[in-house]
């Protein structure tokens, strides 16, 4: 056992430094175009690129040859991004047209599209270093939309440090497969019922604070295992499907939070919400899955592991936690 939270302890180590790091890696955060449909053949653009200080990354939209604009692209930095607003006519409408993201294959960054018809259609499109174009949809397919939601999912829960060290956390706190299963289960329920009543807008619930709450949920799993270790059981550890339903409303909220800055289709809004909370789950369980063959390898090589290591994964995952409350608080 003590083997086991040794590599737990490595694992939780990691995921602080992966976070600290995610914190300066600017270079490789998604860039955002959205064009808004105002009339027949004109469009509301606005552009985001990733910057830092008074740079921004070498990214520019070409739209098709048939555009032409209306007014200047009026810029601002702000939040550490690069910020262009402006008006565009296309003769004949954008249907059909390529657009692309110059420069974009010499970066490690991702472009995320959308794009809002007349007649309410949304299409969502992600370009990549080695796809930097797109071709205009005059109603985005439903195969489309799932693919697209779904790497939107995965991406989120994988990239989202915060939910992962809240599993982390529940790994090392619930002992055996069945209990595993029904935790994991509660909290898949509860963020899927609140990441749905959030994005359909039954529920309006302020971002930052469930921010915060969503950091101090894992600050107290953190904690629930330090008194595990010093032989105390509490709550999490007597009924763990409890705290991840709790918990897991808290989160569901933060899933939605991120669906709502790409927004839906209007054309495919059960699909795509269907498909976003499907990549999601898809993110945990590949993380799960990972976690377990550590433990798995971390058994068969019979490692040592001092004492110590015991304390490490808790602490790891708490202080990191605390870091984001005083952060997230500090930003109401």
């Amino acid at each position: 056992m003590k083997r086991v939270f040794f590599i737990l302890a490595l694992l939780a180590t990691f995921a602080s430094v992966a976070f600290a790091s995610s914190v300066f890696a600017h270079e490789v955060r998604p860039a955002y175009l959205e064009l808004r449909q105002t009339g027949t053949e004109t469009y509301d653009a606005l552009w985001k690129v990733p910057g830092q200080g008074d740079l921004r990354l070498g990214l520019y939209v070409e739209l098709p040859a048939s555009c032409a604009n209306v007014t200047e692209p009026r810029g601002s930095m702000a939040n550490n991004a690069f910020t262009e607003r402006w008006t565009v006519t296309c003769a004949g409408g954008l249907s059909g047209g390529t657009i692309h993201i110059a420069g974009l294959t010499a970066t490690m960054t991702d472009v995320l599209v959308r794009m809002e018809g007349l007649g309410g259609t949304t299409q969502i499109t992600r370009l990549t270093p080695s796809a930097p174009s797109f071709v205009v949809e005059a109603a985005p397919r439903a195969l489309e939309v799932a693919r697209t939601y779904v790497v939107l999912g995965v991406e989120h829960i994988l990239l989202g440090i915060d939910h992962l060290l809240f599993i982390l956390a529940l790994l090392i706190l619930v002992k055996g497969t069945r209990r595993l299963i029904v935790t994991v289960t509660a909290f898949t329920l509860a963020h899927s019922l609140t990441l749905a009543g959030a994005t359909l807008g039954f529920v309006h619930v302020p971002g930052p604070p469930i921010e915060a709450a969503i950091a101090l949920s894992i600050v107290f799993v953190a904690a629930e295992i330090v008194r595990s270790r010093e032989g105390k059981t509490g709550l999490t550890e007597r009924s763990p499907w409890i705290v991840a339903l709790a918990f897991g409303l808290l989160h569901g909220f933060g899933f939605a939070s991120a669906l709502s800055e790409v927004g839906l289709p209007q054309a495919h809004i059960p699909l795509a919400l269907l498909f976003f909370n499907l990549g999601v789950e898809v993110g945990q369980l590949l993380f799960i899955s990972a976690v377990i063959g550590l433990v798995a390898v971390a058994r068969r090589m019979k490692l040592p592991a001092p004492q110590w290591a015991q304390l490490v994964p808790p602490y790891a995952i708490g202080a990191a936690a605390m870091f984001w409350v005083i952060q997230r608080v500090a930003a109401f």
